[in-house]
Formats: C-alpha cells, sequence, structure tokens
C-alpha cells in the first residue's frame, strides 16, 4: 500500500543513520528526535503500524533502516508504557500481518518483534506460525518469553511439525516446565535426531517427572554419542535434584546410586563425585 503522507513526513524526522548504516553512539539530540517521533507514531495506533510494516523490505532488497529501526522502538517503547491496552493492540496489529502475503523475511521479523511486545492475545497467532518452518524458531521463541498461553499453542503444533521445528517446540516445553508435555518428553528419548533425545531428557528433568527415572537412565546409558551421553547424564543429575526438591528422596537416591555405579571411566570423575556428594547429603 502507498506509505500516507503523514507518516513519510514522520520518518523525515527520523534521523538518519550513520555511515555504516547503524544507529550507534547516537548524541542526545539524535535520541530525543528519534523519542519524539516514536512517541507520534505510538498515537497513530494500528494505522501507524501497518505504515511502518508497508515501508519494511525483504532482508537485502531494500533500504529500509530507518522504519526497521523506528519498528523496533515502538515495540519497546509500546511495551515499556505500562498501558497493557496500548502494547496488546500494537501487538495485536504486528501478529495480523504474520500470515499474510508479505515477504518471508519481513514476516520473520514481525514475529521477532512479538518476542518484546507480545502477549497472550498473540498467542494463537504465533501458534500458526510455529507450522512454517521458517518461522517456527522465531515463533517458539516468542511464544516462550509469551509464556501465558504458549504450552497449548506448542503442544497442538507438536504433531504437525517435523525436523528443527519440532526441536524447537521440544525445547520450549522443556523451557516452561510443561507438564502435559511429559508424555512427548518420554517419546523424544527414542527419537533418531539425537538432539531431540537431548531436549526430551531435559523436558523430562526440568517438571521432575518421578515416573521416568527408569527410562532417563536407560537413554544416558544407552547414548549413541558421547556428547549425548554428557549431556543426558546431566540431565539425570538435574532429574534427581529436582526429584529431591519435591521430596521424592527414594527416587532421587537411586539416580544418584545408579551414576555413581556405572559412570566408571576417568572421564566420568566428575558425575561419580557429584553422586557422592548428593548421596551423603541426602542420608
Amino acid at each position: 500500500m502507498p506509505v500516507s503522507d503523514p507518516l513519510k513526513a514522520l520518518m523525515d524526522r527520523f534521523p538518519e543513520p550513520d555511515a555504516n548504516g547503524t544507529y550507534v553512539n547516537l548524541d542526545r539530540e539524535k535520541i530525543e528526535a528519534m523519542q519524539a517521533v516514536v512517541a507520534d507514531l505510538c498515537k497513530g495506533g494500528r494505522e501507524s503500524v501497518l505504515g511502518l510494516i508497508d515501508m519494511l523490505a525483504e532482508p537485502g532488497k531494500g533500504d529500509d533502516i530507518k522504519p526497521h529501526f523506528a519498528f523496533h522502538l515502538l515495540a519497546v517503547h509500546v511495551t515499556g508504557l505500562g498501558d497493557e491496552k496500548t502494547r496488546a493492540d500494537f501487538a495485536r496489529a504486528v501478529a495480523s500481518q504474520i500470515g499474510s502475503d508479505r515477504p518471508k523475511g519481513v514476516r520473520k521479523y514481525l514475529v521477532q518483534e512479538l518476542q518484546w511486545a507480545g502477549g497472550r492475545e498473540v498467542a494463537a497467532a504465533l501458534g500458526r506460525a510455529l507450522l512454517d518452518p521458517d518461522l517456527c524458531d522465531d515463533a517458539a521463541r516468542a511464544l516462550a518469553a509469551i509464556g501465558d498461553g504458549a504450552a497449548d499453542e506448542f503442544l497442538a503444533a507438536l504433531s504437525k511439525v517435523r525436523g528443527p521445528s519440532r526441536l524447537s517446540v521440544i525445547k520450549k516445553l522443556a523451557v516452561l516446565r510443561c507438564r502435559k508435555a511429559a508424555e512427548a518428553f518420554r517419546k523424544a528419548l527414542g527419537d533418531a535426531d539425537a538432539d531431540v533425545r537431548i531436549a526430551g531428557a531435559w523436558g523430562l528433568a526440568r517438571i521432575a517427572d518421578a515416573s521416568a527415572v527408569d527410562a532417563l537412565l536407560a537413554a544416558a546409558d544407552g547414548a549413541r554419542e558421547h556428547w549425548e551421553r554428557i549431556n543426558t547424564t546431566d540431565a539425570c543429575l538435574a532429574l534427581a535434584d529436582g526429584l529431591q526438591a519435591a521430596g521424592r528422596k527414594a527416587e532421587a537416591v537411586r539416580i544418584w546410586t545408579h551414576l555413581r555405579q556405572t559412570r566408571t571411566e576417568h572421564a566420568d570423575a566428575h558425575v561419580r563425585e557429584a553422586a557422592q556428594r548428593a548421596l551423603e547429603a541426602a542420608t
């Protein structure tokens, strides 16, 4: 869409970037000029947001430095106002363009900005973006940052995503300590992808799933690569700590005892020592 004259005038007031095309080492005059423009953009509401988006270009295919930086500053501005309606209105306007026919690079940038300014009101839109392999990782990061409503979106997408997208979803479910994902974490332990197996292990550790002790120990013992064995063993230790904190001492002791007895190589000395210290503290 053609850019409106008022928006063009605002962008004319926005300071020019430096010789390197960046906004670094700004003096007070430029900072104040930027703040004034961003405040006026905020007053323009949805029209300003969509107008700025119209000015964004696919990376490497246009000069959009000023609107690109102004858009980010606007996202930060609406988040810092303490005005929930203004922030949510901004986020909804941005989210409305994620599934549009705009260039993929532009939509990717919009998803990234929702990591700053999004809330539950855009969780569904980000959940749909999880199904796009090019947007999934950024959408997953934004949802994890939002938290509220994120787990349901991840769980809904889990059976539909593959490859790196599936890894992103499982990792974020682990970050969120989503107990509803316990079965998905256990299933991930048998995945063909080592990174997914590790993500599943950490998911079980982070939710302190007492029913997963045997499965996680077996996964660590049978790890196909040394680095996977290290990561999965660390997840076992984390699970034991979580179980101890939750009052499940017997299961925690079982993990520590197993690791102390089975990690016999020189490189595993730190694991044996950690397990021994934990056992001494638990008795």
